[in-house]
Formats: structure tokens, sequence, C-alpha cells
């Protein structure tokens, strides 16, 4: 386990630095809004989700080191929202005396779905059986000679997210689907759920997790359709989910949150899928069901302040809204008032100008006396709110 960091003198006079202005940025800067906690974000146009909540957003590239790195010198601490930034400039900044969370030798790791796995077995932590290739025609040659048997799962290595960058072969007429570039190969996993277990960790090393969370998902997007929390696992499986996402954030030394995605498979175990060492899609239903929000949470980790309580106030259905198939352009919510007058219903809009097909324009948190009166509300909503173009 790596404990590495000291906290900011005085925390919540810190500039918080974020690199990346979508919805994660967004709601970390709404978040921060309730200390006065000044909130600087680097991506590319004023128009970003994150741009109105913050104390200054910055113009710029976060895949440029030197656009990441100038930024970087004028914040205290600074984090992400997403994992694909130049980390040869986190590596600079951070030699320099500025706090980096995630730290970029973690980050390192896990933007690399090959060195994910590989780190995963050399701390003795459960996943899939895998194999690394170079390509997708080195993985091609390996099932012709029968070292790849069907099915099997493709993953590229880098740049994969919000369900790109995986291909499910089950047989020769998936070759088709095979992706061009350097990845990992799992066995087809016999899924009975998919879980994902929200930790923090902070800068004094003090770890907590959020309930553990089921997911089903949309069968065309590979994204969330719906997240059910509590998970419908039995008692003794939750605790074994939270207790794997703590040693994983325990030995890459994260500091802050590490959304920690799970296989609960049909002969009982518990395998770590991937992990994203920031705000998660997983765990958006905290702001509204959870004593702690995981965006409030990842500030009190990253700046060494006490963890929130992760209590559960009250169960929850989280549904991501995504823009509906054949609309692009301008973005019009259909039945945005109807769902507004449920009760328990809480929507989330991200502030995105313009929908395309399946992309994330916002999130409906259904609050319930149970589950099954929060999934009733959910499917309402589901089939009421759409993402459209006038």
């Amino acid at each position: 386990m790596i404990t590495n960091m000291s906290s900011p003198a005085n925390p919540l006079h810190t500039r918080v630095g974020i690199l990346g202005g979508g919805q994660l940025g967004k709601m970390l800067a709404l978040a921060a809004g309730n200390w006065h906690l000044p909130i600087y974000a680097l991506d590319k146009a004023q128009h970003f989700p994150a741009a109105p909540y913050c104390t200054r957003f910055v113009e710029g590239d976060f895949r440029c080191a030197e656009d990441v790195y100038t930024f970087g010198k004028h914040v205290d601490v600074l984090t992400i929202e997403i994992e694909h930034v130049a980390i040869e400039a986190l590596l600079q900044l951070e030699a320099e005396g500025v706090a980096v969370h995630p730290r970029p030798a973690a980050l390192a790791i896990i933007k690399d779905k090959g060195l994910q796995k590989q780190f995963w077995q050399e701390h003795s932590l459960p996943s899939a059986p895998f194999r690394l290739y170079k390509s997708g025609q080195t993985l091609r040659q390996a099932i012709a000679q029968g070292k790849e048997k069907f099915p099997v799962v493709q993953k590229a290595r880098t740049e994969g997210y919000d369900g790109r960058g995986v291909a499910v072969l089950r047989s020769e007429a998936d070759l088709t689907k095979i992706l061009e570039t350097a990845c990992v190969v799992e066995d087809l996993v016999d899924i009975d759920k998919e879980l994902a277990v929200i930790v923090a960790r902070n800068t004094q090393g003090v770890c907590t997790a959020f309930p553990a969370v089921e997911m089903t998902f949309h069968p065309e997007a590979n994204l969330v359709e719906f997240l059910l929390c509590p998970a419908r696992i039995p008692l003794e499986v939750a605790q074994l989910a939270e207790s794997l996402a703590i040693r994983a954030i325990q030995v890459l030394g994260v500091c802050g949150l590490l959304a920690v995605e799970m296989f609960w498979t049909r002969s009982g175990e518990l395998l770590i899928n991937e992990v994203a060492p920031r705000p998660h899609n997983s765990g958006h239903h905290t702001i509204d069901s959870c004593y702690t929000s995981q965006f409030e949470q990842h500030l009190r980790g990253i700046l060494g302040l006490p963890l929130g309580s992760t209590q559960m106030k009250t169960p929850s259905v989280m549904l991501n809204l995504l823009g509906e198939p054949g609309y692009s352009g301008l973005a019009h919510y259909q039945g945005l008032q109807e769902c507004l007058a449920l009760p328990g219903v809480k929507v989330h809009l991200y502030g995105k100008a313009e929908t395309k097909p399946y992309r994330k324009m916002g999130h409906v948190t259904v609050l319930g006396a149970n589950l099954d009166v929060a999934m009733e509300s959910a499917r309402q909503v589901q089939h009421t709110l759409k993402v459209v173009t006038r």
C-alpha cells in the first residue's frame, strides 16, 4: 500500500484543477460550491458543461503536455474527469510539487487495460483470465492457429470509453468485429450480475466504500441502462465486493475515488472487470440517495479532509438519459415536465447543447421506499423522457 502525499495546509482555500470540463467536471464544481472552493477546469471550449460553474475555465487540450503543464502550474491540487490525459506533464508537475490525484504512476497503469490486468495478477486480485496481443492481426492469427477459443472478449488497451473499444467474439461470424489495435483478450465470463463499488481514500490513507450497486446495460449502446442501489445480492457478496474495492485502491495508492466494476459469476466468484480513478457513472445516484455524494467524497479525498458517510438514505434506481437514435442536433427534452411531476424523480441535465444517438445528455435518479417502487417509476421515466431535436 502506498501512503504518499500530505494535505494542503488550508484545504478550503486550495485551488483545485480538473482536467476535463464535461459533466463530471460540472458535478465536481457544483459539489465544491458548497464550500466556496475555487475550481479551475481545462477543456477545449467555453460551451462545455463545467464552464459556467468554475471559478476559471481555461481553453486547452488535456491531451497536450504543454497545455496540461501550464494549467497545472496555476493550481494547488490537480485531478481528472477522464483518464486520457498527458501523463508526462502530470509527472513533471508532481516532481515540481503540485499534488496530482490520481498519482500519475497509477494513472499510467489504469489507462492501459493490459497493464491494469497484469497489475491485478501481480497483486493477487481476481480478474478474468487474459492474453495480450499487439494488434487485431495477431489476434486473428491466434484464432486461426487454435490458440484462442470462442467465445472471448477483445478490449482495446487504450482509449476505450463509454462502451467503445470492446468486441465480443462468439464465433467466426464475429471476426469482422475485431478491433485493429493492441488489445487484451479475456475469456467470456458467465456473469450473474455486473456490480460496481465506488471507494474513496484520502491523503492520510483512510478508505471507505459506498454500497455496491447493480448495473444493467443498454443492448446497443453498451452503456449503463439502469443502476440499482443497493445491489440485489447476498450481504456477504456485498461485503466482499466492498473489501475487494478497498484492496484495489490501497494497492494502487490512489487518493480520491476509484470506481471498481466487477463481475459476480454464476459460480460465485467476484472478478474485477476494470477501474476508473475519478467520479464515475456508477456513482451518480449518490448525489440524491447517500449522505455524501461521490463528487464531494472525491474532493474530500484529494484535499485530505475526513471522508464523509457513505450510508444510503434511501433505495434508488439511476438511468442514463441518452440521445435517441435517429436524432442529431439541438437537444430537446420531450416529456420533461411529466417526469418532474413524479415523486422521487431527480433529473440531472448536463447542459450539452447538441444531442447525438446514445450520447450521455443527463441522468435521472429515482428514489423509492424500496427498489421495486423506484424501478416502477424509473421505467415510467424511461418511456416518457426522450432526448430528441425540435
